[in-house]
């Protein structure tokens, strides 16, 4: 992470939403100051709003039978990130990743879901991260022309 990048607010359009916690969860391993309300009176550097993460899953296969054999997971993720005294920059990406779905074994397949999407969050606040470095760098370079 860049060194001017310290206070930083995290938000949601979801209250308490499972990407927020764990982006603040990871930004916080980084020794950065989290801020997650808006009622604060110390200088941001920084705030990431996730506007909205979803999950949907297409049909890749099916079994002989005519159930579903495996899925593709899509997690699409809308945030912004603004820095002091510039336009928010929106941001979106997918994750995908391809689950195979078991009929007879319904209560090990969830959790199995479960476990996929909670590494599909991960991987999502590790991209957040890596763009938020990436944009401030870029906009420390704009900003000192």
């Amino acid at each position: 992470m860049p060194q001017g990048l310290q206070v930083l607010q995290v938000s949601s359009a979801m209250k308490n939403a499972p990407l927020q916690r764990t982006l603040i969860k990871q930004l916080k391993g980084y020794k950065i100051q989290v801020l997650s309300d808006s009622h604060h009176q110390q200088a941001l550097d920084a705030q990431v709003f996730i506007q909205s993460e979803k999950l949907d899953r297409r049909l890749l296969s099916l079994f002989s039978t005519g159930q579903v054999a495996e899925y593709e997971l899509v997690y699409t993720i809308n945030y912004y990130i603004q820095f002091a005294g510039q336009d928010a920059l929106p941001m979106e990406f997918d994750i995908t990743r391809e689950y195979q779905d078991d009929p007879d074994a319904v209560l090990a397949k969830s959790r199995e879901r479960d476990l996929v999407l909670s590494e599909m969050r991960q991987q999502a606040a590790n991209r957040i991260i890596r763009q938020l470095a990436n944009s401030y760098s870029n906009w420390q370079l704009t900003k000192g022309q």
